[in-house]
This record gives C-alpha cells, structure tokens and sequence, in this order.
C-alpha cells in the first residue's frame, strides 16, 4: 500500500463539485470544514438537485427538498455559497454542455484547486461506482483545461469571463487510488453534523448503509484512514496536478 502524503494547503480558493447532495458529506465534508477554518474561501457546485435519488418520492418533490438539506449541510462547515447547475440526475454526461457549464463557473470563481469525490469505476470494494460520478470526474479534469484556453469555448469570454489559468490541482475524496490525507481529527464531528442535514434522504436509506445515523459510518471510515498514516481520523484523497 502506497504512503500518503498530506494535501498541499498552500492555497486559498476552492470550487467542489460534485453530481448529488450528500456527496461531499460523505469523508470531504469534514476536509472542507478544517479549510474553512484557516479561512479558506469555498464554493460548492452541484451539478444536479439529487432529484431521483430517493425511492417513492417524486423528482418534482424530492429535488427542492434535496436542494434544501445541501444548502443547510454546506452552512455547517463554513460553506456560505451553493449553486446548482440543474442536470439531470442519473443522466449526468462528460460531454460539452457539462465541460461548457463547468469551465463557466471555475472562471467565474477562479479557485486554486478544485475538490469532488471518487470518479474512478470502484470505490475499492465490490459494487460500481455510480455513473454520475464517473462522468463528472472526467468532465471536471477537462473543464479546468477548458477554462483555461481562450479557443475552446469563446463564448465563456464573450459572457465577460476570461480565460482562468490558476487552478493547481483537483482533490477526489474516497478514491481507491488514493494518493493523500487530511487530518480532520478536530473536525470529523462537523462533519458529521453535516451530513446529518441530509435528513430525508438518511431516513429513505436502506439498511446496510450509513443509515440513520451517519457517525459510526463516517467515523470508522476516518479512523481506518487515520490509522493508516498515524492520526485519529483522516480523510484520503487521490490529488491530480493541473
């Protein structure tokens, strides 16, 4: 097993994206909250509302309800800014409308570093990794190279958004190929009341999962990591230079 090495925090700005509500609470949450506490500036784009991601509940019912609990989850750990591009969920697609709207907000926010959740085809364990997650992964990497180049979309600089070349790296929490930490041993408990936002669609999980409580979930994930690189609770993310 690899050594890991400690996130870079030489850094000010960041944009996490990822495809549902709830996907950033899942480890990067607890991350996010010991940034925002060095005082870190932090946006978080959904690209979708989440809308079919709960059994028996309609996507018109469920995508403002969703919408919602992200909002009050991000306020948690010092998350002010949400925005939501309205892709569908389940159906999300590396393709140019999605590098189009990405590359629009990191001119827009101009981060140093992007942050989202794994996009590799597992999590390490049996089981697939969801397809919305996959796509915007790859979709993401590209669109920090697209924010960059003058020629690709012009009508990002017609908009008044110019070309942005300052992102460093991007951050994939809970990647199988993992390539560093983050002590979040102060902050893990934040994290888990920011996942506990997510009120619904906890109760809407089913058995086996995180459940109705999050924190024996997200704590025993933290404390495996934590154990491996010699600190109470960590999170793990695979850092791709940009």
């Amino acid at each position: 097993m690899a050594k890991l090495e400690v996130v870079p925090e030489d850094w000010s700005r960041a944009l996490a994206v990822v495809a549902h509500p709830d996907d950033l609470e899942y480890g990067a949450a607890s991350a996010i909250a010991k940034w925002t506490s060095q005082g870190k500036h932090i946006v978080y784009l959904l690209v979708t509302e989440g809308e079919a991601g709960i059994e028996g509940m309609s996507p018109e019912e469920a995508g403002p309800l969703r919408r919602q609990e992200q909002i009050a989850s991000s306020k948690v750990v010092g998350v002010e800014a949400v925005e939501f591009l309205g892709h569908r969920d389940g159906l999300v697609e590396a393709n140019i409308e999605l590098r189009r709207d990405l590359a629009r907000e990191i001119r827009r926010y101009q981060p140093d570093v992007l942050i989202s959740i794994n996009f590799r085809e597992t999590f390490g364990m049996p089981g697939w990794n969801h397809v919305d997650h996959r796509n915007l992964g790859v979709a993401l990497l590209d669109s920090a190279r697209d924010a960059a180049n003058s020629w690709v979309f012009p009508e990002l600089t017609d908009e008044g958004l110019a070309p942005w070349y300052g992102v460093r790296m991007a951050m994939f929490g809970n990647s199988p190929e993992a390539t560093h930490y983050v002590d979040v041993t102060e902050h893990i408990d934040t994290g888990v009341a920011s996942l506990r936002e997510h009120h619904v669609y906890l109760q809407a999980l089913s058995e086996g999962t995180a459940g109705k409580d999050p924190e024996p979930f997200l704590k025993n994930g933290a404390n495996a990591v934590g154990t491996r690189v010699g600190v109470e609770y960590a999170v793990a993310f695979e850092v791709i230079p940009l």
